[in-house]
């Protein structure tokens, strides 16, 4: 995109190099918290009301209020530990792709994202912030569609079919309540503004390139006609260059071999 190229040219400084890896890392440290405080989570949820009162700091900390939502167990530990290993190659894959200034700008767009669309909920909307995984992993899976993985280090499975799956649950859940569209709209804007439409595009120029190599291949003039052919074998001096062609006494041409007598 040339504008985010003319906006690194201006705020490069804005680049922040692993940041995936720290919102994971984020996670992780409030999920430990919450061992020793169960109440944490209400603490630091999206809260509109509270936010207008002054509780400004749930503008941010809504991102990572929800990491014990699961309760705290050995399942949540392991979760953390697929979670933490899929994010890292996913934030490290980004930025080899789009640098990390446009990585960036990926991750700060879902954030702001989601702000807006908590604010204008109807509702809370708990593990919000679990969001910007998925808009990431989706992005992934567009980016990197034939790399596998293996599901608990064991199934060999395409990134692409995940991503599949998960826009399958995504749309299933809209259709549960549809209701929540404007919502989901919004937190994968940033999916839709950086992967999808630059993948539609991409595919666009495959297809108008393929139409055009069809149309120049019918357009093709046919290969130029033999001037010499035999009229028992049909040979020619295209097909066998080393014939040789004599007129017989009906007229007719003939190779030396088939030449009547």
């Amino acid at each position: 995109m040339q504008f985010l190229d003319r906006m690194e040219r201006r705020f490069g400084w804005l680049a922040f190099p692993g940041f995936l890896r720290f919102y994971a890392l984020f996670h992780v440290a409030v999920y430990a918290l919450q061992i020793f405080r169960p109440d944490l989570g209400m603490l630091l949820e999206f809260n509109r009301e509270k936010i207008l009162a002054g509780e400004v700091w749930r503008m941010i900390t809504f991102l990572f209020a929800s990491s014990a939502s699961g309760g705290v167990a050995p399942v949540g530990i392991l979760f953390f530990f697929f979670l933490i290993q899929l994010m890292f190659m996913v934030s490290d894959s980004l930025e080899g792709a789009w640098g990390v200034f446009r990585t960036s700008m990926f991750y700060y767009t879902a954030y702001g994202c989601l702000l807006v669309a908590n604010f204008f909920a109807p509702a809370v909307m708990a593990g919000s912030g679990y969001l910007m995984y998925a808009s990431a992993f989706l992005a992934f899976a567009t980016l990197f569609p034939r790399l596998e993985l293996r599901l608990m280090m064991i199934l060999p499975v395409q990134v692409r079919f995940l991503g599949m799956l998960q826009a399958a649950l995504m749309l299933l859940t809209i259709l549960g309540n549809p209701l929540l569209a404007p919502f989901f709209l919004l937190a994968f804007l940033n999916y839709i503004l950086f992967a999808g439409i630059p993948a539609l595009r991409g595919q666009a120029r495959v297809a108008r390139s393929a139409g055009r190599r069809r149309d120049f291949n019918k357009r093709k003039l046919p290969k130029e006609d033999a001037f010499h052919r035999c009229k028992v074998c049909n040979r020619t001096e295209i097909s066998d260059s080393s014939l040789e062609f004599r007129i017989g006494t009906d007229g007719e041409e003939y190779c030396e071999e088939h030449l009547p007598k």
